[in-house]
């Protein structure tokens, strides 16, 4: 991996300059999967970059398990090896994009819909690796936040979580409704409690510190690599 030293701060957005940063961020992350792991694979544009820099590595007896049909069927295009993620159990490792991070270490995930499955995923592995550009740093998470939620009683579940809105787009890969919740974030912890405590919610966007073991973050002036709360 490129050594690690911090980021110069806020920059300018630049988007061929950011698809370099992805592919910086996920080329890093692929050299830290070994022979023989178990590993879970996330969902978005940096991912996409992920899975070509592992297949090219020609690791041997890695398993993987994908959190989206996207992600399933790019890993198979490049014959990585798929599994389920019962038939795996804990993984070794995950890595995963964000669509933003903030400096104590939360996440907001789930542009892509998929991030109940990601959440399980994070959840399941011993190391959860997340990799991102720079532009996706923030000082403190804000809205939108992504929310799954059950179509039954869909409009009575809005109305409960107050300040969202259902999204137009396909459904997750459970075949539920994706929502956005708009609201001020004022502790994400506490927004997080309130979220999944809503009846008709699945699971929400917020990725608490204690999910996450590493951040890599490329930038113009190298990789940074955060350590998160999740310790093997």
């Amino acid at each position: 991996m490129a050594p690690t030293r911090p980021l110069s701060g806020p920059q300018e957005f630049d988007p061929q300059q950011a698809e370099r940063q992805k592919r910086a961020a996920a080329e890093a992350a692929a050299e830290l999967v070994q022979d023989g792991a178990r590993l879970g694979l996330g969902t978005g544009s940096t991912v996409a970059y992920l899975l070509p820099a592992l297949a090219a590595r020609g690791l041997r007896d890695v398993r993987c398990v994908a959190t989206s049909p996207a992600t399933e069927r790019a890993a198979r295009a490049l014959h990585l090896r798929l599994d389920t993620l019962d038939e795996l159990g804990e993984l070794d490792i995950a890595i995963d994009g964000a669509d933003q991070i903030d400096q104590q270490g939360w996440l907001i995930k789930g542009g892509g819909a998929a991030h109940t499955r990601e959440k399980i995923v994070a959840a399941a592995a011993r190391r959860f690796v997340v990799i991102a550009s720079a532009e996706k740093t923030v000082a403190t998470v804000s809205a939108p936040v992504p929310v799954e939620i059950l179509r039954f009683g869909a409009h009575s579940t809005l109305r409960a979580l107050g300040s969202a809105r259902l999204r137009e787009v396909a459904p997750s890969p459970e075949g539920n409704l994706i929502a956005d919740y708009f609201g001020a974030i004022a502790d994400p912890a506490i927004l997080a409690v309130r979220l999944s405590g809503t009846p008709g919610v699945v699971e929400h966007g917020l990725f608490a510190p204690e999910l996450v073991s590493d951040i890599l973050i490329a930038g113009i002036n190298g990789l940074e690599h955060r350590q998160g709360g999740k310790r093997d």
